[in-house]
């Protein structure tokens, strides 16, 4: 819901908050389908029915039209858009239904193998090729990628004394979160169900039977969870300065 961004998720899901002028959530598949991805099914629940009309009309949005009027109205378009090739599965997984629940329900759309998850609210220069091919080589049946984030404020450095040493401007912590971008095997379903939530007992679990390893990301990577964000990665798009553009 984006309590956090209420200025905008009063009226749309937080996936759909724009950065340069389109939804965050497009900025991830235009990421993820650069490297090879075509095939993408979208958990959907509070103001699901954005995102489903944000695609049922893509054909119209991104080309130009010819719209006629008369008894029986015909749309003519002209040309092609870059994300022909895309596939998108709208699955409405519920409004209040958590992470992993989400999962669970998008199970019949995701095709029987080996699958990429992530959330709909985060950035990232992941490489795809690197992070597949760590996943193959431990053998485990899911994959999370971890990064370092930055402080949300800048620390001081004070000796004994109190007096001040230095000031360190939003350094990078010691410890590893969660950035999503998980790869993961069909087996993982037997770890979800409909009411879980992904990053707590499953992850745990997977964890305790040595089945999850942690790809440590050390690029770019920002969620948008506040305004401050948001308005961050407007500006590094604005400055044409955005890591996780990797298209013309």
């Amino acid at each position: 819901m984006g309590t956090r961004l209420r200025e905008e998720t009063e009226f749309k899901p937080k996936p759909m908050v724009d950065v340069g002028g389109r939804p965050i959530l497009w900025h991830i598949m235009k990421n993820l389908s650069q490297q090879g991805v075509s095939n993408f099914t979208i958990a959907t629940g509070y103001k699901g029915d954005v995102i489903k009309d944000y695609f049922i009309n893509y054909y119209a949005r991104n080309n130009d039209i010819t719209v006629d009027l008369g008894n029986e109205s015909r749309i003519t378009y002209y040309g092609n858009h870059d994300e022909s090739k895309w596939k998108v599965t709208i699955a409405n997984t519920g409004e209040a239904t958590l992470t992993g629940g989400r999962v669970f329900k998008s199970k019949s759309y995701l095709g029987g193998g080996r699958f990429l998850c992530t959330y709909g609210d985060g950035l990232a220069d992941i490489n795809l090729t690197e992070l597949i091919s760590f996943h193959e080589s431990h053998g485990r049946l899911a994959t999370v990628t971890t990064v370092k984030p930055l402080s949300r404020f800048g620390l001081m450095e004070v000796d004994t004394d109190g007096g001040v040493i230095q000031f360190r401007e939003k350094p990078v912590m010691d410890g590893w979160v969660n950035a999503g971008f998980f790869i993961f095997e069909q087996e993982i379903f037997e770890y979800l169900d409909a009411e879980c939530t992904l990053e707590s007992e499953p992850l745990m679990k997977l964890a305790a039977d040595g089945q999850l390893s942690a790809y440590r990301h050390e690029g770019f990577w920002q969620p948008m969870d506040t305004f401050r964000e948001s308005t961050f990665l407007n500006d590094l798009w604005v400055r044409n300065k955005a890591p996780w553009k990797n298209w013309e």
